[in-house]
């Protein structure tokens, strides 16, 4: 991997330090919920962001991107001087993130041609529609089902713990639509609007006071065949190719490194029996520890970025990044309490709380995300079978 700086580099460092530093009134204070309907103070920024190709760098015209030549310095580089800066680096979630690359690889030009421009501009927002009651890390024993119907699919079925369902415009969701299959196969890749008749959201509340997941009831809901992704009881590999990228947002260098920048200025400016928190040896050490870990992790994405680029799988290296990450950004948070002693336990309300009561909530919804999409547990169990080759863990006789 050369990561050599050269002038070409260094001007495009300097044309992004510039914008940011004169745009950066213009851009939104906080992301707002994640896959949620994007504010117009976000859908402006996202608009300006992609016109000077500070967004959707590498997305092709006709899709809505920039259409510049992928380029791995520019990307680390992009990263490098938003998380820097702390400035909003353009509308994410599942749309952006996770269904836009899936849609670039698996969908069909109409599908590319009517999704993926409005998406990338924050018109269209969505969700994710994978885990069931009864099927959340053994997600291959889903239920929703898709029969047809003349040129439509009719589904029926539960989805639960579905982000933003709430405020999402549509779902990529996982059905089986062949019946008497295996496992694996007869599971189809589809797109529902929201607005759907039939359709039916239940926020869940959760330990942080506020309601991001769902539980999402479809019944006898009318979609087009058109809006399956790829070949129809083919989704499997197309749901694998969603939760890659699932796997590389939860390890994206630019948040970590912006919550990285924040843990330090609040440990700057804590002080117990006055002295700083970055001046207590047992509290500075953890910080280094934090802060060595989120460099290593910088450098995976690297190595992640280049294989993509390459058309390479990376094998083993793509199944760590969401058990790291969600770890290091709970263990952030954790510290982030600590640092501030007493006032760690407040939450929103008091006049003594910091930052809002922002890291008391990124405290618990990182348990969460320790949760979602796969336990830590089966992470270790994936990497150790699918990545290691080790023997698969031995699994309880039925009825004992």
């Amino acid at each position: 991997m050369d990561l050599t700086y050269d002038a070409d580099s260094e001007r495009f460092r300097g044309e992004l330090r510039d914008f940011i530093l004169r745009h950066r009134d213009l851009a939104p204070k906080s992301q707002g919920v994640m896959g949620g309907r994007a504010t117009r103070e976000m859908l402006d920024w996202q608009k300006l962001l992609l016109e000077r190709g500070y967004a959707a760098r590498s997305i092709p015209r006709k899709y809505g991107g920039h259409g510049a030549t992928p380029n791995l310095i520019e990307a680390i580089i992009l990263g490098e001087e938003f998380a820097r800066s702390g400035v909003s680096s353009g509308v994410s979630g599942p749309g952006v993130d996770m269904l836009v690359p899936t849609l670039l690889e698996h969908g069909s030009e109409e599908q590319k041609l009517r999704f993926v421009g409005p998406t990338l501009r924050g018109e269209l927002s969505w969700c994710q529609g994978y885990s069931e009651p009864g099927s959340g890390s053994d997600l291959a024993s889903l239920q929703t089902s898709g029969t047809s119907d003349g040129s439509d699919l009719i589904v029926n079925g539960q989805k639960v713990w579905t982000s933003s369902a709430h405020l999402a415009d549509m779902m990529f969701a996982l059905v089986r639509t062949e019946a008497n299959t295996k496992r694996h196969v007869g599971i189809s890749y589809v797109l529902i609007p929201m607005d759907s008749a039939g359709v039916e959201v239940h926020p869940l509340r959760t330990m942080t006071g506020a309601s991001e997941f769902n539980q999402v009831y479809l019944s006898d809901v009318r979609v087009p065949q058109t809006n399956i992704v790829g070949q129809r009881g083919e989704g499997w590999q197309i749901a694998h190719t969603t939760l890659k990228h699932e796997r590389q947002v939860a390890g994206n260098p630019t948040e970590l490194e912006a919550t990285l920048r924040s843990l330090i200025t609040l440990m700057e400016n804590e002080t117990r029996n006055g002295v700083r928190a970055i001046d207590q040896s047992a509290l500075r050490e953890r910080l280094l520890d934090l802060q060595a870990r989120v460099l290593s992790l910088k450098c995976h994405a690297m190595r992640l970025l280049t294989c993509d680029l390459r058309g390479e799988s990376p094998g083993v290296a793509g199944l760590v990044v969401k058990l790291q990450a969600c770890e290091l950004m709970h263990q952030m948070a954790a510290l982030a309490l600590d640092a501030m002693g007493d006032l760690g336990i407040l939450y929103h309300g008091s006049k003594y709380e910091r930052a809002e009561g922002t890291w008391q909530s990124e405290y618990m919804t990182w348990i969460g995300f320790i949760i979602a999409g796969g336990t830590a547990q089966i992470q270790k169990n994936i990497i150790a079978e699918r990545g290691l080759r080790l023997p698969r863990e031995p699994r309880p006789e039925a009825g004992g």
